[in-house]
């Protein structure tokens, strides 16, 4: 379904059925499905008292996986899905830029973060190493520089640093369904 297609209050609905219709894949590699990992990123955004729109931003950071054009495994495959642009450009018919620039910038950020912190890289899963090369490697000076200047970035690096942390087998965290309120009460009219 196109987002021509829906009603600002039928989005929820939309995104609580992909979450039980396409959660309970793999996530690249990882030891957690993509529901649990974006949850995960969710209940790290709560635990870290980031605002709610972040802690949405968290929640359906991925999101692009399940409606981008290519699927999530074609990362793998060394095609990059631009799941993150998939994802904002999905949701900004409903949702503000608070929510929508930090999904958008999730994979720029960890681009950012591998040029401007010595240690982050080393820290990398071995499926976000591969993605990145995929994406681009660590930025340049120049991208930097850009990716400093919007207004969002520092959104965004706080989401890719929840995004890293939502990634361990077997953590009991609130289900995407718990986040109703929240998300109803982000829906733009």
């Amino acid at each position: 379904m196109s987002t021509q297609d829906q009603q600002p209050d039928q989005i929820i609905d939309f995104i609580l059925n992909l979450f039980a219709q396409r959660g309970a894949q793999e996530y690249m590699g990882e030891a957690v499905t993509m529901s649990q990992h974006m949850e995960q990123s969710a209940a790290c955004a709560v635990a870290d008292g980031a605002p709610d729109s972040l802690v949405i931003a968290a929640l359906l950071h991925d999101i692009g996986h399940f409606i981008g054009e290519h699927p999530i495994e074609a990362l793998e495959n060394g095609i990059d899905n631009v799941h993150e642009e998939a994802g904002a450009r999905y949701l900004e018919p409903f949702f503000p830029a608070s929510i929508t620039e930090p999904i958008r910038l999730h994979v720029a950020a960890k681009r950012y973060l591998c040029a401007t912190d010595k240690d982050y890289f080393g820290e990398l899963s071995d499926a976000s190493v591969n993605s990145l090369k995929v994406q681009g490697g660590p930025m340049s000076p120049a991208e930097v520089e850009r990716f400093e200047s919007n207004p969002y970035h520092k959104q965004a690096v706080k989401l890719r640093l929840y995004d890293d942390d939502g990634k361990i087998a077997g953590l009991e965290i609130k289900p995407v369904t718990e986040y109703r309120a929240t998300l109803e009460a982000l829906v733009t009219n």
